[in-house]
């Protein structure tokens, strides 16, 4: 994920402090509410810096929009998350109508995902999309919403549920903010995700081919072959059908798959494994026979589609 200060500094969006002094100087006055009981966040600093004898108490109310803000970004830099996705509440809750408050609010979103807290990320960023659907920041949040999904994606052997709302949810970045760098970085992830679920059929597949379960194996690979054939699983499903097939004795469907395969990817070691599988069974790859592959074939090798 890129880094969101590079997001600040293209967009100009976000401004930092003008000097880490600046910040400091404001987490140390801050630090002063460690002490009170007052409405937002009491000890969050008292690990951090000491409150000191001569520290002037005040509650976090009396603190502007802008020095709240400022330290919450200076505990995003101490990779403090946490607190700093606290803080940037705080500057929405005490400010609710200001810049800071929206600046705040998308920067809470940033914060959460960081801290790998995505519920609560997707919850600050669906909100930032609830009040300001206008403003620039709302493609970053429907990315990272996006991308609370899809950091989530499990691996292939596990349920795929994520990987579905991921797809979904990166096809929003990409429909409704098409201009946007985040649609550009949308499309890489939605082609990653959409062949993470072609190899979860094709995981499955193996599974039943290796047990000798071949209808159940074929139903698999199929799948791969009809709904994910732009991935990099197509060429293996293909290869694997010719398998499957000739250990039912089904060889129109085993050469045609190999004719597909050879035609497509004809450069691959999949290839070269039908090939010579057909051939040990004295057949070649060629289109045979009236089934689904057959029709596949007419469609994708000559075009014809009724």
């Amino acid at each position: 994920m890129q880094d969101m200060r590079r997001d600040r500094g293209n967009r100009g969006t976000f401004r930092r402090a003008t000097s880490a002094l600046a910040v400091l100087a404001v987490a140390t006055s801050l630090t002063a509410c460690s002490g009170g009981g007052g409405g937002g966040g009491g000890g969050w600093f008292s690990n951090l810096f000491g409150a000191g004898d001569a520290a002037e108490k005040k509650p976090i109310e009396d603190y502007t929009a802008e020095e709240i803000y400022q330290r919450a970004e200076y505990d995003l830099e101490q990779g403090n998350f946490e607190q700093a996705a606290e803080w940037f509440g705080e500057v929405e809750r005490l400010y609710p109508y200001s810049d800071w408050a929206r600046r705040g609010l998308i920067m809470q979103a940033y914060a959460y995902h960081k801290d790998r807290k995505f519920e609560d990320a997707r919850a600050a960023a669906q909100r930032y999309l609830d009040f300001y659907p206008g403003e620039d920041d709302a493609a970053y949040a429907q990315y990272l919403l996006a991308l609370s999904y899809y950091d989530q994606i499990d691996d292939i052997g596990r349920d795929q549920g994520q990987t579905f709302r991921a797809l979904q949810a990166l096809r929003d970045v990409i429909e409704k903010y098409p201009e946007t760098e985040y649609a550009r970085s949308a499309i890489l992830k939605f082609d990653l995700a959409f062949d993470h679920l072609g190899g979860k059929e094709m995981e499955i597949g193996r599974y039943y081919l290796k047990r000798k379960h071949y209808t159940a194996a074929i139903n698999r690979f199929r799948v791969v072959v009809e709904q994910f054939q732009t991935t990099s699983h197509t060429p293996e499903a293909l290869h694997r059908l010719v398998e499957s097939y000739l250990s039912l004795g089904l060889t129109d469907e085993a050469q045609t798959a190999g004719a597909i395969l050879g035609h497509n990817f004809q450069s691959t070691e999949w290839y070269q494994d039908s090939y010579a599988l057909l051939s040990q069974n004295g057949l070649k790859p060629e289109a045979k026979g009236n089934n689904w592959l057959s029709a596949l074939y007419r469609q994708l090798i000559k075009g014809e589609w009724l």
